[in-house]
């Protein structure tokens, strides 16, 4: 027969395996050396929702790629933490955080409820929210008035393909 006391041990260590699970570093600070190597292939996001992944526009002319979905931003929270690509985060540049796009990758984000614009540069992975195509450092977010709603409709133009680092 088991006692209580043995429940409760057994309870607990599945409980604290669980908290450990939760705790995990997250894939935005991975680096690319270690086991998380996310460097995509360069194209457009993967076929599927819309309000995931973003609607393929055609080309303005300019740019390599034309997306339209939804941009959410991050700041304090990871400030002074190492990004996916083992940058170290500051929330005041001008920076993105993107699923696919390779490091270094230059997109023209507009803010469709404004037309504010800013040029980011990747050097991150996410966002991790479904529903969202880009977040934007604090500092890309307060360029396109971003802050007061925490989400926007926007359109990313890929200026420049990055190389991955």
């Amino acid at each position: 027969m088991i006692s209580f006391k043995a429940v409760a041990i057994a309870r607990g260590v599945v409980a604290m395996c669980a908290v450990m699970l939760a705790c995990q570093t997250s894939p935005r600070f991975v680096r690319n050396g270690g086991t998380n190597d996310s460097r995509p292939e360069i194209g457009p996001e993967p076929a599927g929702d819309s309000s995931v992944t973003g609607t393929l526009r055609p080309s303005t002319g300019k740019a390599l790629l034309t997306l339209e979905g939804v941009a959410s931003y991050y700041a304090h929270d990871f400030h002074g933490k190492l990004t996916s690509n083992g940058e170290t985060f500051d929330m005041n540049s001008l920076t993105a955080a993107h699923r696919t796009f390779p490091f270094g990758t230059r997109i023209l984000v507009t803010n469709l409820t404004n037309n504010k614009t800013v040029t980011v540069r990747v050097n991150d992975r996410g966002p991790f929210v479904d529903g969202r195509i880009i977040d934007l450092s604090l500092g890309a977010a307060k360029e396109v008035s971003l802050i007061q709603t925490g989400t926007a409709k926007v359109r990313l133009e890929v200026l420049r393909w990055g190389d991955g680092k």
